[in-house]
């Protein structure tokens, strides 16, 4: 893998559309200072040009390069302050388009002010409309930047189940499946399930890095593990670490290709049966908030336990999963994608207008021709991802350190580790 590590919301939104309008405020409020500063120095060169020996002592030929400069600034300040207001526009009416289409997927009808909103910014220059399609384009044509040179399937060779589950992957890569709607929900039932608690211990501090978290559920003696946090008002808070798919011999594996092909197309699978009775055995009740650490398949775990079940899913930590939900505005998202991870291709790139809180970021490095076939999907290379990340100090992982401060005043930790098997 590369270290060029990138961080941003997600989608087509490289930053906060009110964030660039400040910014083109201060650009466009800055530039007539610098028409003021043209017209004094001219005036300067003027008098100046007027006394016989002014040229002996000073230089009026630099003076008046002095005034050309600050003219070439004003209009450049201008010019930028009005070109970064437009994209701005061009942004936010990804992002309105975005909502539209999220609304139109639940069966609810748009507010007049979400309509007028859109044809406003449509009609406030008639560059807007053009700049959105080849914003969309651009980004459609990038997020699976990458993935062809994974195709050569050689390694793939003896392992007939992989290689038509890889083979399914690019179909549905290409077509942008794995993007699930609000609110979504898994259909049938996963069950029956056994989830066996193998060992209990009593962690000292919640994760301290991103990579912790991973670090965490590497570590894990079963395929799920939940800590659960007491604190001083008698609440419980809940983290969940969830692996991925555990390839064996197994015939009673829940974590398999059979649950992998039921969650993508939107079945019950018997892991997410077993993640649901590993918080409730943990302690977790309806409503209780839970934060998840969660690799591949334990990411679609994660995904649906956000739309679907009782908990309050606050924070998601993700890595190569093969979908991308759509999250509210009071969910924490934080997803780790590898370009090159035709497992993580299978969310389709995402979304246009990345979804979550205001907060939520996608974190990926780019692809190195040397990762060919599953590496680029290793947990341990995720890793790696995410202590780049968090030695990166973006602000942007400001909001997760804060989560991480609110466990930290917990009285009571308790980690437990479940194993869990088909019935």
């Amino acid at each position: 893998m590369s270290d060029d590590l990138d961080i941003s919301h997600g989608g087509a939104i490289a930053v906060d559309p009110e964030a660039l309008r400040a910014v083109a405020g201060a650009l466009i409020a800055l530039a007539p200072g610098f028409a003021d500063a043209v017209a004094a120095v001219r005036r300067a060169h003027t008098f100046l040009m007027n006394l016989p020996t002014a040229a002996t002592r000073v230089d009026t030929a630099a003076l008046q390069g002095s005034a050309d400069r600050a003219a070439a600034l004003h209009e450049e300040c201008r010019t930028a302050g009005e070109n970064t207001r437009l994209m701005a526009d061009v942004y936010e009416l990804v992002e309105r388009r975005v909502e539209l289409d999220a609304l139109e997927i639940q069966g609810l009808t748009p507010a007049d002010a979400l309509i007028d909103r859109i044809a406003e910014l449509e009609a406030s220059d008639p560059r807007v409309v053009e700049m959105e399609k080849w914003l969309i384009a651009g980004w459609e044509k990038d997020r699976f930047e990458g993935l062809d040179e994974q195709f050569d399937q050689k390694w793939l060779i003896g392992s007939p189940a992989l290689s038509a589950f890889f083979g399914f992957v690019g179909l549905m890569s290409a077509k942008g499946a794995g993007r699930i709607p609000p609110n979504a929900t898994l259909s049938g039932g996963g069950g029956p399930v056994s989830v066996t608690p193998v060992r209990t211990t009593a962690p000292i501090a919640p994760p301290t890095s991103l990579a912790d978290g991973f670090r965490r559920l590497d570590s894990s003696a079963g395929q799920i593990m939940v800590e659960k946090y007491t604190m001083a008002d008698g609440t419980k808070r809940f983290v969940l670490y969830s692996k991925g798919t555990q390839i064996g011999l197994d015939p009673d594996e829940p974590f398999d290709m059979r649950s992998n092909i039921e969650l993508f197309v939107g079945d019950e699978s018997a892991s997410y049966a077993a993640t649901v009775e590993a918080l409730r055995l943990a302690g977790a009740e309806p409503g209780d908030e839970v934060q998840v650490y969660a690799h591949s398949q334990g990411a679609m775990n994660a995904a649906y336990l956000s739309t679907q079940s009782e908990f309050d899913v606050t924070v998601q930590v993700t890595a190569g999963s093969p979908l991308h939900p759509t999250v509210g505005e009071d969910q924490l998202l934080i997803e780790l994608r590898h370009p090159d991870d035709v497992v993580s291709a299978l969310a389709g790139g995402g979304l246009p207008g990345g979804t979550g809180s205001p907060d939520s970021v996608v974190i990926s490095r780019d692809g190195s021709p040397i990762d060919l076939g599953l590496p680029p999907h290793l947990l341990s290379n995720y890793i790696e991802t995410a202590e780049l990340a968090d030695a990166s100090g973006d602000v942007r992982l400001e909001a997760w350190r804060d989560e991480q401060r609110e466990l930290n005043e917990a009285v009571a930790i308790e980690s437990i580790e479940f194993d869990v098997k088909r019935e």
